[in-house]
């Protein structure tokens, strides 16, 4: 009776994995904090509806990501140089394995940054990470790496802090940096530059595809997106000064737009036939984008330095670093409500079956209802410093702390 036990147990795991949605990447499968999951837990504390809670060791503010039972995320350690991916299982929260996959060299970053930002990406069968030098790294579920490049030398004021997204048999990084050598007065931060790249590299091998190059900008830490423009795929990317529309399969610039601004951070979002992008900092503006490079709408009343927007069902949301959210319409940028749910915030929010939830630094979440009136639901309270974005699946939601990883679920809404 042994065996139909087993059956019984791979039966039960296989539906687990099947009925989870995946979280390939930063901010989800759109790359825009959306989830398809319906009843997130509303409520939690250190001591109510936590999972599990894990230690992780080293320091680092990428978020973890999820593929079926698998989730990964990135950690530096000895102060930074040494680079880390890491696997636990999601039901249970068990290191699955820690691989050092290489020493970096730690250069200039900010102090909020860390050494270890980017967020991971999985196609389900690999996953690939990026450092704070620009080291790329492939890895299998099993965590032996695959391929490394580290051909891009990165450098930046701030360090390092756009995530890898993937398009067919593409990983495309956007580097914005303020130098490839080292700290040239003002090049590249203050004063535009023609240093600025996005690599696409052959998933399989780690091999340059291209290299598109934005011409004249300063650094950045946007995460791309893909917009979908007469049937065909776009790649939308940001930087200090610019708004650009990419070919994703050979590199090519196909439109720009000026947006003056540097250090920007929050990623592109895409809806309605917009792609919405915020200009970092001097001159912050929100600026919604059609295709083809021309500016619908800007408006500077809103616009936040760090955390990304979310598109909803013709409305945009943010929130700025600040603690003030934000509700605009999507067509014209009109502000529609305006409060302040407080705290400090670099974690871009999370979006599911009509809920947003705000993670500021103290480790406090605020849920809000979606709408054209402000409704607040719940605050819940962690009491741990944290900077990553949520990830969601399988009606839990996976949060990154200075020293863990939290899985909070419960039976109920």
């Amino acid at each position: 009776m042994a065996w139909i036990g087993r059956v019984v147990a791979l039966t039960l795991c296989f539906v687990w994995i099947a009925s989870a949605e995946n979280w390939p990447g930063f901010r989800g499968p759109s790359r825009q904090g959306v989830s398809s999951e319906a009843n997130l837990p509303l409520h939690w504390s250190p001591d109510s509806n936590v999972l599990w809670k894990t230690p992780i060791a080293g320091s680092g503010w990428s978020s973890p990501i999820i593929w079926g039972d698998r989730i990964f995320l990135t950690t530096s350690e000895d102060g930074g140089s040494s680079c880390h991916v890491l696997s636990l299982d999601a039901r249970t929260g068990r290191i699955l394995w820690d691989t050092h996959v290489f020493d970096q060299q730690t250069l200039m970053k900010r102090r909020q940054n860390s050494y270890a930002s980017p967020t991971p990406v999985t196609d389900g069968e690999s996953v690939f990470a990026v450092f704070a030098d620009g080291s790329i790294v492939a890895l299998d579920f099993a965590g032996n790496v695959l391929w490394e490049n580290r051909d891009f030398s990165f450098f930046s004021e701030h360090g390092l802090g756009a995530s890898p997204i993937l398009y067919e048999n593409l990983l495309i990084m956007a580097f914005d940096p303020s130098s490839r050598t080292g700290r040239e007065e003002k090049i590249g931060w203050k004063v535009p530059w023609e240093g600025a790249a996005l690599w696409a590299l052959e998933k399989e091998t780690g091999e340059l595809v291209w290299e598109g190059k934005r011409g004249p900008s300063r650094l950045a830490h946007v995460t791309p997106n893909l917009m979908q423009v007469n049937g065909k795929m776009q790649l939308v990317s940001a930087a200090g000064d610019v708004i650009q529309g990419f070919d994703p399969n050979t590199g090519e610039r196909l439109w720009s737009v000026y947006a003056q601004g540097e250090g920007v951070v929050p990623s592109i979002v895409i809806g309605g036939g917009l792609a919405y992008s915020i200009s970092g900092f001097e001159a912050t503006a929100i600026r919604a984008v059609a295709p083809g490079g021309t500016v619908a709408w800007e408006q500077t009343r809103s616009a936040s330095h760090i955390p990304s927007m979310i598109y909803d069902a013709g409305l945009l949301y943010n929130i700025h670093e600040n603690g003030v959210a934000t509700c605009m319409d999507a067509r014209t940028g009109e502000v529609i409500w305006q409060e302040r749910v407080g705290g400090t915030h670099w974690a871009s929010p999370v979006l599911s079956d009509g809920r947003i939830y705000f993670l500021s630094e103290a480790g406090e979440t605020t849920v809000i209802q979606t709408g054209r009136e402000f409704k607040e639901l719940a605050r819940n309270r962690l009491g741990e410093h944290t900077q990553a974005s949520m990830a969601v699946s399988d009606g839990r939601l996976y949060i990154r702390t200075a020293s863990h990883m939290w899985a909070i679920g419960s039976d109920g809404p």
